[in-house]
């Protein structure tokens, strides 16, 4: 199969489920959101080290949130429900109550929730009020700059982590310009996000250690490695020298494909970009196969 002549290899992304929540951060000026956004979602790509998979979802104008101040729609993403309540705690209290003129609200309608600003308001100290902002239970807590809004509830569901593909290009630069058109196309489909650092991943990983094995649970994968090619039994064709790929995290298994699908036309509209292809770990591990041909039926 070929798009634009780019070969799409017959293979499939291995996904994970993953309990993920969607958080609405506004603020008085778009920018002053998307700090706080972006403060919320950092050391947020891989659950292998970080304590989150995170990141920012999209913009939401002014007009279509509760308080009508601009904000960003981001997703927070971990295993279960207890490790992902100790992430919202640390992620709005510590980097949106601390943002100025920010405030979080929930996105997900969900009959499971977490009470992070039912404990958040305690910061208050007593100086906590209730109130009810565009029909949701918000607490006010006073702060330095105002009062800080925080929704008394957020929503959560089942997810899925670790869609993805990977862009094979003939030099880095190519790689890197097909990555960044994927990424923008893929912030288009809501609910979901590419957590890695501009959302492309440079250094793809492998489960355990070929020599470190009693001390590594991961490792670098040196079949995906371009200075490695005449090494080992690489997965790289000849011609290419860049290699990047995408992690795609989202709301639900169709959210993922309709983002892989995105990301991947859109990597193929650029000249170098030899081939697409997917990292899976032969069925065993994921509960999610996302074969590559079957998005373009």
């Amino acid at each position: 199969m070929e798009i634009n002549g780019v070969e799409i290899k017959d293979t499939y992304a291995e996904g994970f489920g993953i309990k993920v929540t969607r958080i609405l951060v506004t603020a008085a000026t778009p920018r002053l959101a998307k700090i706080a956004a972006t403060e919320a979602t950092g050391y947020g790509t891989s659950v292998i080290g970080c304590p989150a998979e995170a990141g920012i979802d999209c913009f939401v104008p002014a007009e279509c949130t509760p308080d009508g101040r601009p904000g960003y729609a981001i997703m927070i993403c971990q295993g279960g429900k207890k490790a992902l309540d100790h992430e919202l705690m640390e992620r709005i209290g510590m980097c949106v109550l601390t943002a100025p003129t920010a405030a979080a609200f929930n996105l997900l309608e969900s009959e499971e929730t977490l009470k992070t600003g039912n404990k958040l308001k305690f910061f208050g100290d007593g100086f906590e009020k209730e109130c009810c902002i565009d029909g949701r239970k918000v607490h006010s807590i006073p702060i330095m700059s105002g009062d800080f809004l925080v929704e008394s509830e957020f929503g959560y569901k089942d997810g899925v982590a670790g869609g993805n593909f990977f862009i094979l290009a003939k030099d880095v630069m190519a790689g890197v310009k097909a990555a960044q058109l994927a990424v923008k196309a893929i912030s288009h489909v809501p609910g979901t996000i590419t957590p890695f650092p501009g959302g492309m991943v440079a250094s793809g990983s492998k489960v355990g250690s070929n020599k470190y094995s009693k001390f590594l649970n991961a490792s670098t994968n040196e079949k995906m490695c371009v200075t490695l090619k005449d090494q080992v039994d690489s997965d790289i064709r000849p011609d290419a020298d860049g290699v990047f790929e995408i992690v795609i995290d989202g709301v639900d298994e169709e959210s993922v494909k309709a983002a892989m699908k995105a990301g991947i036309m859109a990597a193929c509209t650029v000249d170098g970009v030899l081939e697409i292809s997917a990292g899976n770990f032969d069925g065993k591990l994921g509960a999610y196969i996302m074969k590559l041909h079957e998005l373009f039926e």
